[in-house]
């Protein structure tokens, strides 16, 4: 259908249109492209298996769906994406506040314009990216916002007395009339709000200050919400849920590398950083592992969930920290060390909702804590378990024999690093220091070296050391050798001497600041 070429009631009754409600319209759309075996959602992923199906069926039923799930979930994104599924073009009465059909007019606006001028009223045509309305649900929201109320200058400038129904303003819902209207954060809306939409949802009717007005709204609604005990602020009254027929649970991403497809997805690296910074697959497995480590510690509120954005936010401040740390030095080109990591602190404390015992250990050291967990579940994948060589060295061979002392040193790869450090060498490394400096301090240590060629002989120079550095910090993890953090620098020596060791307790970062 050429719109362009359709200006009046007549030429439209003349193209043969068809109104369909907006959820007819939805469910043929879907079909239309599960037929052509076309995505439904674009960028959504995750949810292949799981929520899109749900919302597929939901929509195919013609329901008002409730998404309800942890903060970072795609929820507000799928809803905005339902769009897509609504025609391109919709006819309207020209100057409907209501997005009158031209065939199947509510208001009485539009029924006065039809009834006066027949077939030359005039109409216009609604883009599909015009029919979305979304209200976040605040307790300052009133009826007035999301229903109407009565307008006295309209009054005023009409010259009609409140008793006449023209002299109404009408809220974002009416106003979203053939459309897609999302309420976000449901409970946050008073229980006296959420009542006001019960006629809504079953009988079309809205009631403003006094006005009874049957208008059989035409609109997909849609909410969003957390499980109901995160806040104290509400929670969803039973009648509003009784009343929206599809309950979608969502959920995070269930394997690492779904996160890490979503974080590469999402993160806005400017072109500068994309030519001076590369970041490798370890150091992105090491960010989302932080996320997946605090949904699982016993420090963070496990109501309040722990967002895809915090891994969004850490992967940008990583690859800014190398960016920073490369301009300072001069250095053309660089990589995200393990260092760096220090550089995604303030990513994780706004976003990590602490229990008690997690206040008192502080927001940064809880920081702190999830990514040397996340080093120390990662190290494993790269790596041999360091702690599976302790038990071989207390228990000898596995397979019942004794092993000799030579055996047990060739088999523990990591003896040569430990022992290095055990002699009361150190090794400090600065936040700021130069790439090729790095690699110069990193060889210093005895073995460092060999562990990275026994395990990946085929890497270049830079991916050696930054294997090696992995190495330090994930024997650290393990306890094998000491690991310090200060202000502007890390700090590796061995247990014993680091537990001895009171002299530079003044120059350590300090936490409660």
């Amino acid at each position: 259908m050429k719109v362009n070429n359709i200006k009046t009631l007549g030429e439209l009754k003349k193209s043969g249109y068809r109104p369909r409600s907006i959820k007819e319209e939805i469910r043929e759309n879907l079909i239309a492209r599960l037929q052509q075996k076309e995505p439904t959602f674009s960028g959504i992923i995750g949810y292949e298996d799981t929520v899109i199906p749900d919302v597929e069926r939901a929509l195919l039923s013609k329901h008002n769906i409730l998404f309800l799930g942890l903060r970072g979930q795609a929820k507000t994104r799928m809803a905005r994406q339902m769009t897509e599924l609504l025609d391109e073009y919709i006819p309207s009465v020209r100057g409907s506040d209501i997005n009158d059909d031209p065939l199947n007019p509510i208001s009485r606006y539009a029924q006065e314009e039809i009834a006066t001028h027949g077939d030359e009223t005039p109409i216009h045509w609604i883009h599909r990216s015009e029919r979305y309305g979304e209200k976040l649900a605040t307790p300052d929201v009133s009826v007035a916002d999301l229903i109407g109320d009565i307008d006295p200058i309209k009054a005023a400038n009409l010259k009609l007395s409140f008793a006449d129904e023209r002299v109404i303003h009408y809220g974002i819902i009416p106003r979203s009339n053939r459309g897609i209207f999302v309420i976000n954060e449901l409970p946050d809306l008073q229980a006296r709000i959420q009542v006001a939409l019960f006629n809504i949802l079953e009988e079309g009717d809205v009631q403003i200050r006094g006005f009874k007005l049957r208008l059989p709204l035409d609109i997909l609604f849609v909410f969003t919400a957390n499980p109901e005990d995160y806040t104290n602020r509400g929670s969803i009254v039973t009648p509003l849920k009784d009343r929206i027929e599809s309950q979608i649970l969502t959920h995070y991403p269930k394997s690492l590398e779904q996160a890490l497809e979503i974080t590469e997805q999402e993160a806005v690296i400017d072109k500068d950083q994309q030519s001076r910074v590369e970041i490798s697959d370890l150091v992105k497995r090491l960010i989302e592992q932080v996320a997946f480590e605090a949904r699982n510690s016993e420090l963070v509120d496990k109501k309040s969930g722990v967002s895809a954005r915090l891994t969004i936010s850490a992967f940008e401040n990583a690859i800014s920290a190398a960016e920073r740390r490369a301009i300072i030095n001069q250095e053309k080109r660089t990589q995200v060390w393990i260092s760096d990591l220090a550089g995604i602190i303030p990513s994780i404390t706004g976003k990590v909702e602490l229990v008690y015992e997690g206040e008192q250990e502080g927001p940064f050291q809880v920081a702190m804590n999830l990514v040397d967990k996340a080093i120390r579940s990662q190290f494993t994948q790269f790596f041999p378990n360091p702690e599976q060589m302790k038990k071989r060295k207390k228990t000898g061979d596995p397979r019942g024999g004794k092993t000799t002392a030579e055996e047990t040193k060739d088999d523990n790869p990591y003896r040569p690093v430990t022992q290095w450090f055990d002699k009361g060498n150190h090794l400090n490394i600065s936040f700021g220091t130069s790439d090729k400096d790095k690699q110069i301090l990193l060889y210093k240590v005895d073995g460092l070296h060999a562990v990275v060629k026994k395990y990946y002989p085929g890497v270049n120079e830079e991916q050696a050391a930054l294997l090696m550095e992995f190495v330090l910090h994930g024997l650290a993890s393990y306890s094998l050798i000491s690991k310090k953090m200060f202000e502007s620098k890390v700090e590796f020596k061995d247990l014993m001497g680091s537990m001895m060791d009171f002299g530079e307790k003044d120059f350590e970062f300090d936490e409660e600041a």
